[in-house]
């Protein structure tokens, strides 16, 4: 069994927090886990930003999966920071962050700045359509996504947010969550990398398009040298259907990729997988707006206007 001290410290604060009054209990998370944040990044060599259902925790599984093989690591514990050092402490750590959002924003503030607790560190940013990220994320937020996290979100939102009663169009729509977010969060992190020899940029399309490609891509930026039959043997690992297969039986051991309902196809992480998949699953006309938004709003690096 694979322990993270890292996230045995997350987890600590949360319990010792849990009494507190809301208020009170909010501020002090939100400190605890900002230094905490801090800390991780510190000691981590390589850093992953991601917004939640761009890919992250799939792009993870495979990373480990590669790990495994070469290191002789578990493959069942999906890395999010020392988990990997610590089987073997040839393997560097990382540190995974959104980056701008709640206590995790102190990483966008370390960039704004040119922090010198960047220095010798290499990031690697996860892009996936905002179209597609918006449906997902809403039945993320409003089925999966842990009470402490929407409370430290939600402190922070300028418009409120009901999540028990919020329709998915109004959460599409919504500033604090939906679209505007994720360009802005999109349009942040591209302004902050260009001209960063030491930044990757890793497209979710990319990464459904040709795994394996995309794969020895990011293997070569961290200084990985992953055989092709390593990579092969990893992407048959991060097929759909088989991560689909492994959800089910329950083989990870990270409880946020345990499934949470056999009989909800809606509660399962490993969802649909799908590029362009928001335009079957909205109407036309707010597919038409959620166009034009990222037609006109949206930073041409990623390459997402006119995709449709």
């Amino acid at each position: 069994m694979v322990l993270s001290l890292d996230r045995g410290l997350h987890w600590t604060i949360l319990v010792l927090t849990a009494i507190l009054p809301h208020g009170l209990r909010v501020r002090s998370r939100y400190r605890l886990l900002k230094r905490l944040q801090l800390g991780l990044l510190d000691r981590a060599e390589l850093l992953m930003i991601r917004h939640p259902k761009t890919g992250g925790t799939w792009l993870r599984a495979m990373l480990t999966h590669l790990y495994a093989q070469r290191y002789g690591i578990s493959q069942r514990r999906v890395f999010k920071s020392d988990e990997l050092a610590r089987q073997n402490p040839r393997l560097p750590r990382w540190a995974i962050s959104n980056g701008l959002a709640s206590w995790e924003r102190v990483v966008g503030e370390l960039f704004e700045t040119n922090s010198s607790r960047l220095a010798g560190k290499k990031t690697v940013f996860v892009a996936r359509h905002p179209g597609d990220i918006v449906v997902s994320w809403y039945i993320q937020y409003t089925k999966r996504t842990k009470r402490f996290k929407r409370e430290l979100l939600e402190w922070e939102a300028d418009t409120p947010i009901d999540r028990a009663s919020i329709s998915r169009e109004d959460f599409i729509r919504h500033p604090d969550f939906g679209l505007p977010w994720l360009i802005r969060y999109h349009n942040f992190w591209a302004a902050q990398l260009k001209n960063r020899d030491d930044a990757l940029i890793l497209r979710y399309e990319d990464l459904r398009l040709d795994t394996a490609a995309t794969l020895k891509r990011l293997a070569d930026f961290i200084g990985e040298d992953f055989s092709p039959e390593q990579i092969e043997n990893t992407v048959a690992f991060g097929d759909f259907d088989n991560m689909r297969k492994l959800e089910s039986s329950n083989y990870f051991r990270n409880n946020s990729l345990k499934l949470r309902s056999a009989s909800d196809p809606e509660m399962r992480k490993v969802r649909r997988a799908q590029v362009g998949g928001y335009r079957s699953d909205l109407d036309p006309e707010l597919i038409a707006w959620i166009d034009e938004q990222i037609d006109t709003q949206l930073d041409p690096v990623f390459a997402y206007r006119d995709a449709g």
